[in-house]
């Protein structure tokens, strides 16, 4: 069987509507707009039945960027979106996939100028899928996630920046939460940080409630929201007066922390009473870990290759009862394996095992690319430092940004707390993008 529009041509087309407001968004709908323009013909493909598939078939045999020319009955019943098979409240399946029969046919198509309606066999379902959706599946195999222009820092902060660093003040929360949620993600998506200032400085509470705009905060083996003085109670060197280098933390979570926040509340010295503007030190340091395994990866490929690919044991046991360790190793720079992207930095010699011999590199090949890799994140070209000053809040992206301290006198108060990955992306889609767009990547 076969089935065709019963219209000549089609005016279909893909519309373009660029925020005025939202870079992000801009750049999406310019992407989608390109995705599939020579495979979408003036007139709709013909439609037609063969066993197990439906097939597509366009005008003058256009298949250039076509992946495929049909798609699985079994799958279209199984990503019917109809009101009875799709919760339209929760987004989820109103159905057991596998009460479908696994041979499943249509009994009815039909081919409209919206999409293809099918009534299926056995127990007469109906669906309707659009154009868009079929079209999209014939020319790609999954979703993308929403593309991000990574602008990279050094020490003199970022090169594409307008203006730097990145930051926004307190107020402009309480004029609009949303809008400026959506920008603060944004600058820590694209820069990997983002400072808030003039935050009240009188008590924490300011500070926990502004990261509570983004998400909870995660709670861990130090507490939650944490507001702290030096003390080696917690048994761990961030909570000391000495210098930090480069480094990300929880490197021994499966899932390390997404964000990190640190408000400098306050920093006295007695001893410095009689001396103003006295160098107390413990200025910050942020190194964009991106940055550097680009430079690793153009310097060294075989030492980016090896840092990689070598999987390592991390751990944290300072306190009497906690030893927490990954689920599994994992090396310092990990990769998408779908994308080859790099994902994430982990990075922390201090909290680093020891290194194993069953790697198909040897224990002398990750020396020697630590090693690499160390010098590169302690160039004076890439290391971006800074005086925490208090009412300004600093927020990080804990996957990209490495952080470090210099040494200091007196006692510093310090608040923060860290967010989960996930809850910040979630967070940073929804006050970026539409909710029919995010759906349709998260889902598909």
């Amino acid at each position: 069987m076969s089935f065709r529009l019963g219209l000549g041509r089609c005016s279909r087309h893909i519309v373009c509507r660029a925020s005025a407001t939202h870079p992000s968004w801009s750049y999406l709908r310019q992407s989608q707009c390109r995705m599939l323009a020579t495979a979408i013909a003036t007139e709709k493909p013909l439609v037609s039945t063969s066993p197990g598939q439906l097939k597509f078939a366009y005008p003058n045999n256009i298949t250039s960027n076509l992946k495929r020319t049909s798609l699985p009955y079994f799958w279209l019943r199984d990503n019917c979106r109809c009101n009875s098979c799709i919760n339209q409240d929760t987004r989820q399946r109103n159905f057991n996939t596998f009460d479908i029969t696994d041979n499943i046919q249509p009994s009815q198509i039909e081919a409209t100028e919206d999409g293809v309606k099918i009534q299926w066999s056995g127990d007469d379902h109906k669906s309707f899928y659009p154009w868009d959706f079929l079209e999209f599946y014939l020319s790609s195999n999954r979703r993308a996630p929403e593309p991000i222009e990574i602008e990279y820092f050094g020490a003199q902060g970022s090169q594409s920046s307008r203006s730097w660093p990145p930051s926004l003040k307190y107020g402009e929360f309480s004029a609009n939460e949303a809008e400026t949620v959506g920008r603060l993600t944004d600058f820590i998506r694209r820069n990997g940080f983002a400072f808030i200032t003039e935050v009240p400085i009188e008590s924490a509470e300011p500070t926990e409630k502004l990261l509570e705009k983004i998400a909870f905060i995660r709670l861990t083996h130090y507490g939650g929201f944490y507001d702290f003085i030096p003390d080696l109670a917690l048994a761990d060197t961030a909570y000391t007066n000495l210098a930090l280098g480069a480094h990300t933390d929880t490197t021994y979570f499966t899932d390390p922390a997404g964000l990190q926040a640190f408000h400098l509340l306050s920093h006295t010295d007695n001893s410095s009473r009689d001396k103003p503007g006295a160098n107390l030190g413990g200025q910050s340091l942020l190194v964009d870990g991106f940055n550097a395994a680009n430079i690793l990866k153009k310097d060294d490929p075989k030492a980016f290759e090896v840092l990689s690919r070598v999987k390592l044991p991390w751990h944290a046991s300072g306190n009497k009862g906690i030893t927490i360790s990954p689920d599994k190793l994992y090396p310092v720079l990990e990769v998408d394996e779908s994308t080859g992207q790099l994902q994430r930095v982990r990075w922390n010699n201090d909290d680093r095992g020891v290194v194993p011999f069953d790697s198909e590199y040897s224990p002398e090949e990750w020396y020697k690319a630590a090693r690499k890799w160390d010098s590169i994140l302690r160039r004076e070209s890439i290391e971006y430092w800074f005086q925490l000053k208090p009412g300004n809040l600093l927020i990080f992206d804990n996957w990209r940004v490495l952080h470090g301290r210099s040494a200091f006198t007196g006692v510093r108060r310090i608040c923060g707390g860290y967010i989960n990955r996930d809850d910040f992306i979630s967070r940073w889609r929804n006050t970026n993008y539409p909710r029919d767009e995010i759906l349709k990547r998260v889902i598909g």
